[in-house]
């Protein structure tokens, strides 16, 4: 019930022909809250409510919770979520013993496109492809919840 991550953005589409399989998702939140995020997602024909504590100092490790729920009622949910509802296309690519998620961001976060690997601990070593750019471990404004409230879009670059 540890998620240990790390996130990358991206600087090429060359995971796209790497990818081995590939998910429509569609995620809203019922509370983004930094200590508490509960998330409603539906990935393809499946739907999850998720509940995510605090990350760690390095963004690295936090709490998560997740268990499967009828798609019916997750789009009920959806509609009781905050703000901006989250759309994406999750790219799924094996690098030695990890596999990537990359997230192409639809919508109002169109044009953003980031890696995360889930690692078993911290310090494991990750075979980082050259098509993964700069790492936003622990940068809020890189999570999912917080693109919900500040969309990519109306950054100021």
């Amino acid at each position: 019930m540890i998620e240990i991550e790390r996130k990358y953005l991206v600087n090429s589409k060359d995971y796209r022909s790497l990818a081995f399989s590939k998910s429509h998702i569609v995620q809203g939140f019922l509370n983004s809250h930094p200590d508490r995020v509960v998330r409603i997602r539906i990935a393809d024909d499946k739907a999850f409510l998720t509940v995510k504590g605090r990350s760690n100092s390095a963004g690295t490790t936090r709490f998560e919770w997740e268990k499967e729920i009828p798609t019916p009622e997750a789009k009920l949910l959806l509609e009781l979520c905050e703000k901006e509802i989250l759309e994406k296309i999750r790219y799924f690519v094996r690098t030695g013993t990890h596999i990537i998620e990359v997230d192409e961001f639809l919508g109002s976060n169109q044009g953003l496109v980031i890696a995360e690997i889930e690692i078993e601990k911290e310090d494991d070593n990750i075979e980082v492809p050259s098509w993964v750019g700069l790492e936003v471990t622990g940068d809020i404004k890189y999570y999912n919840s917080q693109l919900s409230k500040s969309p990519f879009k109306e950054w100021k670059v």
